[in-house]
């Protein structure tokens, strides 16, 4: 929700790594913004007199060019296991963004299925969780139920390659955006900004998960904690 003063070393060039890594292997459940990610691609496409003045070796790995949307102001948000805001308004009022839950969960325990828990899109201050129908009433039910069926599908994929591997994937968001020149079907829909990062989910380790308590984890949480 604000800038931090103080840099992550390495922060970016992991952060666009491990997003080209799960944009490659997800294109089969939908299209993604990636144009190219090598330095030298990107360089023969961009072509404007601004393009001269930048540090090309320092872009090198921390940089890709995409396809301009119009974002989607929503960050679609999907839950595997119960923690985090989401735990927080569960114990508030047995439910997480207007889907009720059963009684008795434990923090991190993990759902009967995953849910969509979309959230609106900040500029400012903290995003605020919605229903997926107040999210359909700003953007059409139509475009909406692609977005859920699509947000739940890539979740499903890469929570299943991460336990494979030793990881739990608790949650994670995406964000999408709608390309100029398509219908207002959900033809035009893509995935878009970054994916699967320690920034935009949480990782746990299978070995040491249990119910009851917040699990170590592999990503930004360290960071909230400072």
């Amino acid at each position: 929700d604000f800038i931090l003063p103080t840099a992550v070393p390495g922060k970016g060039e992991l952060l666009n790594s491990i997003s080209l890594f799960w944009f490659e292997r997800t294109r089969h459940i939908i299209n993604n913004h990636i144009v190219a990610s090598d330095i030298e691609a990107i360089k023969s496409q961009v072509t404007n007199h601004k393009s001269q003045e930048l540090d090309w070796s320092y872009l090198k790995g921390r940089a890709m060019l995409v396809r301009r949307t119009k974002r989607v102001n929503f960050e679609c948000v999907v839950r595997g296991y119960i923690t985090g805001s989401g735990w927080k308004e569960y114990l508030r009022t047995g439910s997480v963004c207007g889907i009720k839950l059963p009684a008795g969960l434990k923090e991190a325990q993990k759902l009967p299925e995953p849910i969509f828990t979309p959230t609106t899109k900040a500029d400012r201050g903290h995003d605020e969780n919605v229903t997926f129908e107040e999210m359909a009433g700003v953007f059409g039910v139509k475009k909406s139920r692609v977005i859920k069926a699509k947000s739940l599908e890539l979740y499903n994929f890469a929570a299943a390659y991460a336990e494979s591997r030793g990881i739990i994937l608790a949650d994670t968001k995406f964000e999408f955006g709608e390309l100029d020149g398509h219908p207002a079907s959900g033809g035009g829909i893509i995935l878009i900004d970054e994916a699967l990062t320690p920034d935009s989910s949480r990782f746990w380790d299978k070995a040491a998960y249990k119910e009851g308590s917040s699990p170590e984890s592999f990503d930004k949480q360290f960071v909230r904690d400072w």
